[in-house]
């Protein structure tokens, strides 16, 4: 930090991803309970944009700083030609549908709405050369999702340009050792944002020389101990800065893909359920003996609220926001209130307890829920001082004006229906062109697309 900027002039920023236009359930998410409980479901893109706006929009009116993310070109038909599919757009759509209709489905996928799986970031204030730092993820686990880095490197590095204020490093290497699934299995803990913070790196296994008796058994780990060590070496974060724990085996096979299914942290607290960490004592210990102020950590045992709970409500995967008064609103999912379980303790044990949450905010985000993504999938988060803010590209930081900009810009370009076999229309193509080209406009980015880039 420099003897020019304060630890009150770091704030905060949350970088929602816009839901595409062609938002659909596919089920093609491994282990993702949600997403494989809803493959097929004819999905509603429209309303689907319009939820995360609306997230975006209350958020931003109660204070809290907010940003926008644009979502990926798609379908893919650059991928669909690489696999061999041949012809004009209309052809290849229509064989890629007959031959291998999984793989169109894939190059379609919307989900780089979760932009908590964007990539990692490292504030300033922790970095040895005072810079905000950035590493897209590899996403090697899944087709659908390893398609993304080329094009978020491109709309971070656009968007965060400055290079006296932001550095921007590679992917790490797309193969199974470093596997690496971003900011949902890492977690900065700290006093106050401007603060030096601790940051918690969670992996699911270890690939050289780890023990597959300490893996999960049915879902695969999605995050390697030797990715998420070599973006804290990337970052320049020293072994006093980071802490490395792995995640329960047995949550993974529950459905618990990503560490933030399972715990969320925010400032000095660490709310997490009894089954986040394979070691939960070691991880604590470390933790507080690393932090410069005291860690908060606020714990729900399995009896008060179950695995199948934890990953049907998507509680962990809740927003903890802070305020200026010291306190915390934590921005949960409607699906928390469906849970009897859920909600009784969010009533009894987080609103009732010794821990700064005071506040709780219910977001329905139903068609994101749906794909197995809830309001902290859909966000990634970024300390920036003021500076900083001032030297962003573009239109990104939410006001009002951009909001209903961007709401008439759904309205325009999206549909209300997506069934799984619309994907191969080939005005669906067109008509997610057309609105990309105009959203980059909106957003006066530059030309972050494929096709843009011909």
């Amino acid at each position: 930090m420099s003897e020019t900027t304060n630890a009150a002039d770091y704030r905060e920023v949350n970088f929602d991803g816009l839901v595409g236009p062609t938002h659909n359930y596919s089920g093609l998410a491994h282990g993702n309970v949600a997403s494989m409980r809803h493959g097929g479901l004819v999905s509603n893109p429209r309303e689907a944009a319009l939820q995360g706006l609306g997230k975006m929009k209350a958020l931003m009116e109660a204070g809290y700083a907010q940003g926008v993310l644009p979502p990926q070109q798609r379908p893919d038909l650059g991928a669909l030609r690489s696999l061999g599919f041949s012809g004009s757009n209309r052809e290849v759509l229509a064989r890629a549908a007959s031959e291998a209709p999984q793989v169109l489905r894939a190059v379609c996928s919307a989900s780089s709405m979760w932009t908590a799986n964007a990539g990692t970031v490292t504030p300033s204030r922790d970095a040895p050369d005072g810079r905000v730092h950035f590493t897209p993820a590899n996403l090697q686990s899944s087709f659908h999702r390893f398609l993304e880095p080329e094009t978020t490197g491109r709309v971070l590095a656009a968007i965060f340009r400055s290079e006296a204020h932001f550095a921007h490093h590679p992917v790490l290497p797309a193969t199974p050792a470093f596997s690496d699934e971003g900011a949902a299995n890492h977690t900065r803990l700290c006093g106050d944002h401007g603060d030096a913070g601790v940051h918690l790196f969670v992996y699911g296994r270890q690939a050289f020389g780890g023990d597959p008796a300490h893996e999960p058994k049915c879902f695969p780990a999605r995050q390697t101990l030797e990715a998420s060590q070599a973006v804290a070496r990337q970052h320049g974060l020293t072994e006093s800065q980071a802490v490395f724990a792995q995640q329960h085996p047995d949550a993974i096979d529950a459905g618990v893909f990503h560490n933030d299914v399972i715990a969320v942290g925010n400032g000095p607290v660490l709310l997490y359920h009894a089954m986040a960490f394979r070691d939960e004592q070691a991880t604590l210990d470390e933790l507080r003996s690393k932090m410069a102020s005291p860690l908060i950590p606020v714990r729900v045992p399995s009896e008060a609220v179950s695995l199948e709970d934890a990953v049907a409500s998507y509680l962990f995967n809740s927003q903890l926001l802070s305020n200026p008064d010291g306190s915390m609103t934590l921005v949960v999912p409607g699906e928390c209130q469906e849970r009897e379980a859920v909600w009784r303790t969010i009533q009894d044990h987080l609103l009732a307890g010794h821990n700064p949450i005071g506040e709780v905010v219910v977001k329905d985000v139903k068609q994101s829920m749906r794909n197995g993504g809830g309001p902290a999938c859909l966000r990634l988060r970024v300390v920036l001082s003021d500076a900083e803010r001032a030297a962003l590209t573009g239109r990104v930081l939410l006001t009002e004006v951009l909001h209903g900009e961007l709401t008439a810009w759904v309205e325009r370009h999206y549909r209300d229906r997506l069934a799984p076999d619309d994907l191969a229309d080939p005005q669906l193509a067109d008509e997610t062109l057309t609105a990309l080209d105009e959203l980059t406009r909106i957003l006066q980015i530059g030309s972050v697309y494929p096709f843009q880039l011909r």
